[in-house]
């Protein structure tokens, strides 16, 4: 039994959103008496900002990438499934699908998600649904990742991103079982399938339960109920109905699962590659408390990778700056890369350490060694 208490949700520095009274989940606090390092940093972030008059949130990068991305999802499907090509193409189509919807995710729902897509709540309200677009559920994601990942990230027992046991074991707080020891090799098997067991399972488990992992889901609304059915049956009709009746059963599942697999990879490896590698931190709170102030534990649970890539940091939405994001959610990604230098000088300043992978290649090796190592030693 983790020694955290049930209270109702506080908010957090850098996470103040989506707060609500509704919400209770176990609790851990902070060294919340003395936080010189985020007032730092707070205070040349502003300066940033005010110095150069720019705004916090998107700009006309975020809105181009949009229309890209949500171009580049309607004809691939209109392609597949109204003027379906040859079986190598379509497979071949499948397979930018998939990566499409995983670019969606990442550049136009995420940043929605956490109000920074645009100044205008209404319209971070409309683009957020481009997650249900994908068979998410917008009302759900808010709690999972916003609240609860952001807050309390990798906690054992808390942030929920890091409990899939007994599949995986990710920190050495968890239990370990006999095919933990080869979880480095299946474990991409597993993010391949993720996607489609999101959509179809996890889901429906917390809005059944009306909970996420220990943590009570702030309440549905009559409209939030009306979204989450009305457009999980659009998603299952245009992704599994209409492709069945147009272009066959078999092809429609074995097309289905390439897309999904694909985009269940790529959202697991971007995701992972931020928290769960041998640099990041998995803290174990004493009676309820961490010792350090929140931003230096985001800083320690985090890490950043192949930040000098500029098709990756296009392409994952600034998600690859994740010490960033984890400091400040409610700005755009598009402003990651002025804010990493000064997050950088911040922490020297401090002496906090900073993770960071420079490639890709060197953050998969050290997450599948990570995973090799919690999978055979405690």
């Amino acid at each position: 039994m983790h020694p955290f208490k049930r209270r109702t949700l506080r908010p957090h520095w850098g996470n103040n959103q989506y707060i609500s009274k509704e919400i209770t989940m176990s609790f851990v606090s902070f060294n919340t008496k003395e936080h010189p390092f985020f007032d730092e940093l707070k205070k040349r972030v502003d300066a940033y900002f005010e110095n150069n008059n720019l705004s916090r949130v998107g700009n006309w990068k975020i809105y181009l990438k949009t229309v890209i991305f949500l171009s580049l999802l309607f004809s691939l499907y209109t392609w597949l499934v109204f003027f379906t090509p040859g079986t190598g193409l379509s497979l071949l189509l499948c397979v930018m699908l998939g990566i499409t919807l995983a670019g969606v995710g990442f550049n136009v729902m995420h940043d929605s998600a956490h109000g920074s897509f645009s100044k205008y709540d209404w319209l971070n309200n409309v683009m957020g649904y481009s997650l249900n677009l994908m068979g998410g559920d917008v009302h759900l994601w808010k709690t999972k990742h916003n609240m609860i990942h952001h807050s309390f990230t990798n906690i054992d027992g808390l942030d929920d991103d890091i409990d899939i046991q007994p599949v995986m074991r990710i920190s050495n707080s968890q239990k370990r079982y006999w095919i933990h020891r080869f979880q480095h090799i299946y474990g991409f098997i597993f993010y391949a399938l993720n996607y489609a067991f999101w959509v179809f399972y996890f889901d429906f488990l917390k809005y059944f339960t009306g909970k996420v992992g220990n943590t009570k889901i702030k309440k549905y609304s009559f409209a939030d109920h009306v979204s989450f059915w009305v457009t999980k049956l659009f998603y299952f009709s245009m992704f599994i109905f209409v492709p069945m009746f147009r272009i066959g059963v078999l092809e429609t599942i074995v097309g289905y699962l390439l897309l999904t697999s694909v985009t269940g990879i790529v959202i697991a490896v971007v995701f992972q590659l931020a928290h769960v590698v041998e640099e990041a931190k998995f803290p174990s709170p004493v009676e309820g408390k961490v010792d350090v102030e929140w931003a230096v534990h985001q800083i320690n649970t985090t890490s950043n990778f192949a930040t000098r890539n500029k098709i990756v940091s296009w392409f994952t939405g600034g998600l690859n700056y994740q010490v960033e994001h984890h400091l400040f959610p409610r700005i755009s990604h598009v402003h990651y890369p002025a804010i990493n230098r000064i997050v950088k000088e911040t922490c020297s300043k401090f002496g906090v350490d900073y993770n960071e992978h420079s490639t890709v290649y060197s953050a998969v090796r050290s997450h599948v060694v990570h995973l090799r190592t919690v999978g055979r030693y405690d």
